[in-house]
């Protein structure tokens, strides 16, 4: 082990990471609290401050998977459309299996410059968690109760409102509903035999009425005045991805905040959004077609080592490395001066302060990535599955 892995390794480094990650986050909440008022006076600037400000808080942690960790993505996809990523509002489909796979979504939209307005459909309980989950409310993210009854008028509303959003944006959704593990597979499949459904060996059966209502809602058939005066309401395409990690890796949050490096392969196809039915049991239809292409891709992956398609360079951009070092100055600074005072005063109650508030952010970030692991994901595809898996 080098001495700068050595290094990555130690846990005072990760506590100044979440201390740089949690003060910094705080201060971007505050000021997007404060950008309340501009909202009643112009909704779209106040959406372009936001959508910056959600780039400080989500560059953060693309910085500590391309730059801390040195982790490599290679993107696989069709040289036709690769000009098109980043120019044109997109639904990336994602498989979702492993624990840092959303970091790897915000990872393809940094490349393509759409992280900070990209927008992910959420359950309702991560609004009410500091730094993320208040960033996403004030960047419109959609929220729903996993209640479909009641989710999807709301769903609806939301996503209508991204009609007339000022910049290009992608909607990541997990149509899987749930984090890929061998239990919600086993039950998932038994779901899929008793719909006389092809059974799928790397993903759960995705879950069409969510997928059908956003496609609905963001399709723009409708041509509004607003949709007029902002061409970037309409969404022009699907982004079929496909994730996986070479040497059957099974890369970790915690894992990269250690410095370890991993290997990503994404496959991604563009597929216009006109080819997507309009009737709902076609387009669940379709979508059940898309997840069994998906599987075979996964497949060919275990049997080859890499997904169908080109290699296209996709370089790393510096703005998440420069905007964590900034966010690092402005509160490691002051940091430094109070631990300056704190050893030259020698107050016991000063020190015991100090103390406690270091446990409290260790605590605190240690929370935040226990609810990426997989093993403490919610069973939300084995008790919903059987009774509302469409």
């Amino acid at each position: 082990m080098g001495l700068l892995q050595f290094l990555k390794s130690q846990f005072l480094c990760h506590l100044i990471m979440c201390y740089v990650f949690l003060v910094s986050g705080l201060i971007v909440n505050l000021i997007q609290i404060c950008t309340l008022p501009l909202w009643l006076v112009s909704k779209q600037l106040a959406r372009k401050i936001n959508i910056r400000l959600a780039y400080c808080i989500a560059s953060q942690m693309v910085a500590a998977l391309e730059w801390w960790s040195g982790t490599e993505c290679t993107l696989y996809t069709d040289p036709k459309s690769y000009p098109l990523y980043g120019k044109e509002n997109a639904i990336v489909v994602l498989n979702h299996t492993f624990e840092i796979d959303f970091l790897c979504g915000w990872t393809f939209c940094e490349r393509f410059g759409v992280l900070g307005s990209s927008k992910v459909l959420a359950k309702r309980e991560l609004a009410y968690v500091p730094i993320i989950g208040w960033m996403w409310y004030f960047l419109e993210i959609v929220f729903c109760k996993r209640k479909w009854e009641e989710d999807r008028t709301t769903v609806a509303q939301n996503l209508q409102k991204l009609r007339d959003y000022p910049e290009n944006y992608w909607f990541l959704l997990y149509c899987e509903g749930t984090r890929f593990t061998p239990k919600k597979h086993q039950v998932s499949m038994q779901v899929a035999e008793s719909k006389s459904l092809p059974k799928l060996k790397y993903h759960l059966l995705p879950r069409t009425k969510g997928f059908y209502v956003t496609v609905q809602n963001l399709r723009g058939t409708e041509t509004s005045i607003l949709q007029a005066l902002f061409e970037c309401g309409k969404t022009a395409a699907i982004y079929d991805s496909t994730l996986n990690f070479r040497n059957n890796e099974v890369p970790t949050l915690l894992g990269i905040l250690n410095g370890k490096k991993y290997h990503a392969d994404l496959y991604v196809r563009r597929i216009p959004l006109e080819s997507v039915p309009e009737d709902e049991a076609e387009c669940a239809a379709w979508l059940h077609k898309l997840y069994q292409e998906k599987d075979g891709f996964q497949e060919q992956y275990a049997q080859m080592g890499r997904f169908p398609g080109s290699i296209v360079s996709t370089p790393r951009r510096p703005w998440s490395l420069i905007n964590w070092l900034f966010w690092s100055c402005v509160v490691l600074y002051p940091l430094g001066l109070l631990i300056a005072q704190l050893l030259s005063s020698g107050s016991m109650l000063t020190i015991a302060a100090a103390v406690v508030v270091c446990s409290a952010v260790s605590m605190g970030m240690r929370w935040m990535i226990g609810q990426t692991e997989i093993d403490k994901s919610s069973n939300y595809g084995i008790k919903a599955a059987p009774l509302n898996n469409n």
